[in-house]
């Protein structure tokens, strides 16, 4: 191995500059044409002319124009079928489009007069299709490519005839290893290239494309409610571009076969790997990323470089154990190949992002050696700024808020992720937490808007909606359904937008009248009920592979789960207050009275007198914490104190506990109850990850598949709505109700956007209990304070209480 040193790298930073580009131009709206919202665009959809659009492929599209001098303004508008990355002479300008469906087919709409020159300019594409192995969230028609000029200056640049397309042959998908991994792996294959066979500089002004062919011609671009085709149904993109920014590895944890410490992965230095040699480097992040990995080589062909992507390294045993910890232990996981071949420098970069914390890089040469010049990654995720803020006299809760708004931002992209690692999937259950806490940490409510038009556009003709949405594998997960009411009522309280509201009301009631349907006429609780029931991932729930299900109650299918019922009756409760809001009375009176009717009917049958608890089923033989937080969510009328009963739950460890993910639940009902003030206590199963070395917080306790989880960040919500007390008063957030929680801390601040601007609380506890503190709100917020059962009214500016 031979190492050499330089202060900087001039030739690898304009090699990697393409990565550090964030300023994609969008438009002002009033710059748009309006003729493209509602009518046949002049462009049309190009692909390949040989190739099935169905297959996996990776394409580049170019055109090259002339222009006198650079305009002021030129504005396009691109998409692409499964995905694209769109240059202008060499730089990247844009990349999408963000995931819909093919009825809300996305385009993006950018301006790129600063990429352009006199003389030759160069508009070039990949556009990519994965083909069977594709992603379970990209939904797909075929391979095609579309760019529309938004006026006559700009359609000289339309997608026609004179572009000209190329199948890239280096590129081959490397199928997940489902059999190994023994988990569901569902984000698309890893890639293989040759180097050898690639087209190196493709993108560039100066490239040859003499011997490229002319385009396969598909279809005129169409907006959405045009004509009577199955083309792609085009709609604008509305949410901003992802972020991007270059990000180095803090540390290489051991090497085999070869020399790096510091120099090398700081960028000063590059690493020579000798002829018929194998070297193997473990990287780490530091902390769990998404990224795009990037290495830069030169020579040598005969050689291989493989890079495999992993949360945690695992023991002998198949155990995570801390997450620190390297020494003895193995990488599996996905994995990218890349061969080189002769070109001077050839940067490797796969199409899609990786999650990782460790980086695996085997090195194999051949005759010759190879130079490693870099070795990168370029971090992306949705661009949430971090605008709200918590301290207080404890410590490790800063850190807890540190890792927990990390894991919201892996699990934010185009759409909200489960995990960032194995699905990639915006799902309901985990969505609507994610909506909360991104809405109060960052204000931007964009992604919580996209999310629940998705879930709203996949809804099927039963009425229910689908589990994840956008996906191509339809999944049913009923009490999803209900969460979606929930959602949006979570959305009413927060943004007084009742014109993005009032046309849900529609699905809303249909997933109400499903519900109904399925009700047992004799018990008054839920029967028999289709799909998966999933509730929460106990042990006591597994996975059953006769059924392929896991995470389902007793009585989730057969019938009579008193879990389910509770939670149909909870969401009745919500639709209720919206459709009163919205004038709907009739409904909202039914939705109300069959709530009260459900909850009833399953005290009557499942409440334990001996136990004085409410059990799973009629039968009363199985308990759970699940059953009695959701009786409390229903506003159940109990035979026992409803405070008491949360109390004795939450602390009893003879019945089904609540995971991670339910203790969002679990929370709502003491906080209903009155026993907000354990929050801070009940922080265990965070200062437990935080000691296993998790720089994201996991799907579930230990073992957990997945270590970053959104669901799982819900203190990043929870200590400012609860201990700072921070919550909507009425809807729209058109006032504000203050009323902490500190539990055992003895002070605590934090601050959170309004769309009238900051709110600012911070308190300390007296040795009486009482609280003393300062409440500031922004111009034209008023509000309410409430402590110790008294109420005092809030104006703008400051205001102190305790005092």
């Amino acid at each position: 191995m031979k190492a050499k040193s330089f202060p900087l790298l001039p030739v690898l930073i304009v090699i990697f500059i393409l990565t550090q580009l964030q300023c994609y131009s969008q438009p002002n709206k009033n710059e748009i044409d309006p003729f493209f919202f509602n009518n046949y665009w002049s462009a049309s959809w190009i692909t390949h002319p040989t190739s099935n659009l169905k297959d996996y492929g990776v394409f580049h599209f170019r055109k090259s124009i002339e222009l006198a001098a650079v305009p002021e303004k030129f504005i396009i508008h691109v998409t692409a079928d499964n995905r694209y990355r769109l240059f202008v002479n060499g730089n990247p300008v844009c990349f999408g489009p963000a995931r819909g469906d093919v009825k809300h087919w996305n385009y993006e709409t950018i301006d790129v007069a600063a990429y352009l020159k006199p003389g030759k300019n160069v508009f070039a594409a990949v556009v990519w299709n994965i083909g069977e192995l594709m992603p379970v969230a990209q939904i797909s028609r075929g391979t095609g490519f579309l760019l529309q000029g938004n006026t006559e200056r700009e359609k000289i640049v339309n997608t026609d005839k004179s572009w000209k397309v190329i199948k890239n042959e280096a590129y081959t998908e490397i199928p997940p290893d489902h059999i190994r991994m023994q988990n569901y792996i569902v984000v698309g294959p890893g890639d293989r290239v040759e180097g050898l066979l690639y087209p190196w500089n493709w993108e560039k002004t100066g490239f040859d494309d003499s011997e490229w062919l002319s385009p396969g011609m598909i279809s005129k671009g169409r907006p959405k409610g045009m004509g009577t085709g199955t083309e792609w149904d085009l709609v604008p993109r509305d949410i901003p571009f992802m972020e991007e920014r270059v990000q180095r590895f803090s540390a290489i944890r051991r090497t085999e076969g070869c020399n790096a410490g510091e120099l090398f992965i700081s960028g000063r230095e590059t690493l020579t790997i000798p002829a018929n040699s194998t070297a193997v480097l473990l990287f780490d992040q530091g902390n769990n990323t998404v990224a795009y990995p990037e290495i830069s080589v030169s020579g040598s062909e005969g050689s291989s470089i493989e890079l495999v992507y992993a949360e945690a390294l695992f023991d002998k045993n198949g155990s995570k154990g801390n997450r620190n910890d390297t020494e003895g232990k193995t990488i599996q996981g996905l994995y990218d190949s890349f061969f080189p071949g002769s070109e001077p420098i050839q940067v490797f970069r796969p199409l899609w992002f990786r999650t990782f914390r460790y980086v695996e890089c085997t090195i194999k040469t051949g005759n010759n050696p190879l130079t490693i010049n870099n070795i990168q990654s370029v971090f992306t995720a949705y661009p949430f700024i971090e605008k709200a803020s918590f301290k207080s006299s404890d410590p490790e809760i800063s850190k807890i808020w540190e890792v927990g708004w990390r894991t919201l931002r892996l699990c934010s992209n185009e759409t909200h992720y489960d995990c960032p690692y194995y699905e990639q999937l915006q799902y309901v259950g985990d969505t609507r937490i994610q909506c909360l806490i991104a809405g109060y940490v960052s204000g931007d409510d964009r992604l919580t808007r996209q999310a629940i038009q998705a879930f709203d556009r996949s809804r099927f003709y039963e009425g229910l909606t689908c589990s994840r949405y956008p996906s191509n594998d339809m999944q049913v997960i009923p009490p999803f359904s209900l969460y979606w009411t929930n959602m949006i009522h979570d959305y009413w309280m927060f943004r007084n937008d009742t014109a993005f509201i009032k046309p849900l009301l529609f699905g809303i009631e249909g997933v109400m009248n499903w519900y109904e349907s399925y009700l047992d006429k004799e018990t008054g609780m839920m029967g028999p009920t289709p799909y998966w029931n999933f509730v929460d991932w106990p042990d006591e729930w597994p996975w059953d592979t006769k059924v392929n299900s896991g995470g389902v109650p007793e009585g989730g299918a057969e019938g009579g789960s008193s879990i389910l019922s509770l939670q149909f009756a909870y969401a009745l409760n919500e639709a209720s207050e919206l459709f009163t809001y919205f004038g709907r009375n009739h409904e909202a009176e039914h939705f109300k009275k069959l709530a009260a009717n459900i909850s009833e009917s399953t005290i009557k049958l499942c409440w334990d007198s001996n136990r004085k608890l409410l059990a799973d089923t009629p039968e009363k033989k199985i308990f759970s914490q699940h059953a009695n937080i959701m009786a409390i969510m229903a506003g159940a009328s109990l035979p026992a104190d409803a405070a008491e009963l949360i109390d004795r739950v939450s602390t009893d460890n003879s019945l089904i506990q609540a995971t991670i993910y339910y203790r969002f639940y679990l929370l709502r009902a003491m906080k209903k109850v009155g026993l907000a003030d354990k929050y801070v206590e009940m922080l265990g199963p965070w200062r437990d990850m935080l000691k296993m070395g998790l720089t994201t917080f996991a799907e579930r306790p230990e073992p957990s598949r997945s270590d970053c989880h959104a669901w799982s960040s819900s203190p990043n919500y929870e200590l400012l709505a609860t201990v700072c007390g921070i919550e909507p008063n009425e809807a729209g957030f058109e006032t504000v109700r203050i009323e902490p929680h500190l539990g055992i801390l003895e002070w605590a601040e934090g601050s959170m956007p309004h769309l009238k601007g900051m709110i600012s609380v911070n308190f300390k506890k007296s040795k009486s209990g009482s609280l003393k503190g300062e409440i500031i709100l922004p111009a034209g917020l008023t509000g309410i304070y409430i402590h110790q059962g008294k109420t005092i009214e809030l104006r703008e500016g400051l205001n102190k209480v305790g005092f």
